[in-house]
């Protein structure tokens, strides 16, 4: 009886984050969640999920109760083996990761943005300048990727020959948080020669001289890195550092084309770039979700969660929450976005997240200066991702200034 009674005082949902028409729309299901209340149980996985921006940012800043090192999706790397070795960043907790992002958050430091900030913005002006002058162009194709393919990897000093495995290892790795569905075993079909040819890029020997990758061994030789630790860390560059900001960009398209009066409202302030991505984010966040896994029985709300549970953290759930937000399914480029869960938030905050800035941050100020508005010329098509939420294709036609 007992257990019934827990079962009765904990709100209970049936439905399934990882299906396509949930992934499709997840703002109705979102708001489901929210108001179904602070910690619901979802009965397909047999976990637990919080949708409320407070008990969101609560879960994320408190990684002594919610810890990433047992994997931050579905599954749990204390009981199954995971697909790859454990990111020794993302998938880590301290001691471990404390002594990782030390040197990380050095590598990407403002200084070191600022070195950047030059060629991703004179990169950024010639890719614009060529698809103003083409008029009709793919969104995502020709901006969205082309851009990141083209001055992350520079910046990290990966030889041109075979970028084209870093959307598919991506791919692979943020649909490998969820179950193994179908996305999953699509995103790893063709798995091997994919994960080889980024393995081959983590070693010293495939990186330039003086980029962000050789920096990474720099730490090697001061002590603060086992080689293998510092191959790792190259590639948890590579697989977080493209995606994400592959999908922010199309996002971003999408949104001013959708609403063109707010890329409007930008070109006449471009003062508002900077905060309109932070818009972009939380209005419709590239990254969706992560997990986190209890170390001890803890009660949120009045529910007692127990230990070793998973919990599934709905970021972009928490960016619409209204008792956070005022008018959260509005697109407002004058908003103040900050406090937005995208990036996440306390020690696993995206380490990288400066370099995303960065890169939208040159990309929109090319616009700014070429572009008076975007028209969709075709439907655009969504690309479904167990953990991001972007597109495949985004038909465009550009008004020129």
């Amino acid at each position: 009886m007992a257990s019934d009674q827990a079962t009765l005082s904990r709100p209970v949902s049936t439905v399934d984050p990882f299906s396509h028409e949930f992934l499709r729309d997840p703002y109705p299901h979102h708001e489901a969640l929210r108001e179904a209340g602070p910690v619901v149980w979802l009965e397909k996985y047999g976990i637990w999920t919080m949708a409320r921006h407070q008990e969101v940012r609560d879960a994320l800043t408190d990684w002594q109760t919610y810890c990433s090192s047992a994997g931050v999706g579905l599954s749990d790397f204390r009981k199954e083996p995971p697909w790859r070795p454990p990111s020794i960043i993302l998938e880590a907790d301290p001691p471990l990761h404390t002594r990782t992002r030390a040197v990380l958050t050095r590598i990407l430091s403002p200084a070191a943005i600022k070195i950047l900030r030059e060629t991703f913005d004179r990169e950024a002006e010639l890719l614009i300048d060529r698809l103003v002058d083409r008029r009709e162009f793919d969104g995502i194709a020709d901006l969205a990727e082309a851009y990141p393919l083209k001055v992350f990897p520079d910046a990290v000093g990966l030889s041109e020959d075979g970028r084209e495995n870093l959307l598919p290892y991506g791919s692979m790795v943020f649909n490998s948080f969820g179950p193994r569905n179908d996305l999953f075993d699509k995103a790893t079909a063709n798995a091997g020669p994919v994960r080889d040819w980024i393995m081959s890029k983590c070693s010293r020997a495939a990186l330039a001289p003086g980029r962000l990758g050789m920096q990474i061994f720099d730490a090697v030789d001061a002590g603060e890195l086992t080689e293998n630790e510092a191959g790792m860390l190259v590639r948890s560059f590579l697989s977080a550092g493209i995606d994400t900001t592959v999908y922010g960009l199309g996002n971003a398209l999408y949104c001013f084309a959708a609403y063109p009066e707010q890329w409007t409202i930008l070109r006449e302030n471009p003062a508002l770039i900077r905060g309109a991505f932070e818009e972009v984010l939380r209005f419709e966040a590239p990254v969706q979700t992560f997990f986190r896994t209890t170390t001890k029985a803890v009660e949120v709300s009045g529910v007692r969660i127990g230990d070793g549970e998973k919990v599934l953290l709905f970021l972009a759930a928490a960016n619409r929450d209204p008792r956070r937000w005022d008018k959260p399914d509005t697109f407002d480029v004058r908003r103040r976005a900050t406090g937005h869960m995208t990036f996440g938030t306390g020690i696993h905050g995206c380490v990288g997240q400066a370099v995303a800035r960065l890169e939208t941050e040159a990309i929109l100020t090319a616009l700014a200066k070429r572009v008076a508005s975007f028209e969709l010329t075709g439907e655009p098509e969504r690309r479904l991702n167990n953990t991001l939420r972007g597109f495949d294709r985004i038909p465009l036609r550009v008004v020129p200034v």
